[in-house]
């Protein structure tokens, strides 16, 4: 990073470890299932994670790359966090589901992520700007819609995030 940027201002933490990012800001760290690495040799040495960001207006959770699992992560973050006012969940590069499934959730995953989570409405991320996977580009869309349907949550409340629009939730 230094490369790029000379004397840039980081921070590190730990899984729920709340820093302080400006007046009444603050962002929490809370973990994501994925490989992190970054180069070959490195895998699991570092946490994958995604961040609570609390500010005045309300909260939004960024869930980072991550896979489903066995789901416990998202209980905790409800227990320990409270749930987000808005969701930030991948739904995205999921096929073939025997290699992407610990590091990516599919559309149905992500909308148990938003029930379990407990958030009041969500943006899916992490498909449409360039083929990663297997699936279409605008197969996470449709699976989506399948997946709310079938749980009976109105779609207006967990949109597939176009890439590059803009979303006001103040609404």
């Amino acid at each position: 990073m230094r490369d790029a940027v000379p004397e840039p201002r980081t921070v590190t933490g730990d899984w729920w470890q709340r820093l302080t990012l400006g007046e009444g800001v603050s962002t929490t760290l809370t973990p994501a299932y994925h490989w992190s690495n970054r180069w070959p040799g490195d895998s699991r040495m570092t946490l994958w994670a995604g961040h609570r960001i609390d500010t005045p207006a309300g909260s939004i959770w960024f869930a980072g790359d991550t896979g489903y699992g066995d789901g416990r992560i998202f209980g905790q973050m409800k227990w320990r966090l409270g749930p987000p006012d808005i969701a930030l969940i991948p739904i995205g590069a999921y096929e073939p589901r025997w290699f992407m499934a610990g590091q990516h959730c599919n559309p149905a995953e992500a909308v148990r992520i938003f029930q379990d989570v407990g958030a009041g409405r969500a943006l899916g991320i992490h498909w449409g700007t360039f083929q990663l996977t297997d699936e279409a580009r605008d197969a996470p869309v449709f699976a989506l819609e399948d997946a709310l349907a079938a749980a009976g949550i109105a779609p207006e409340r967990f949109e597939a995030a176009a890439p590059g629009e803009v979303y006001d939730f103040r609404r």
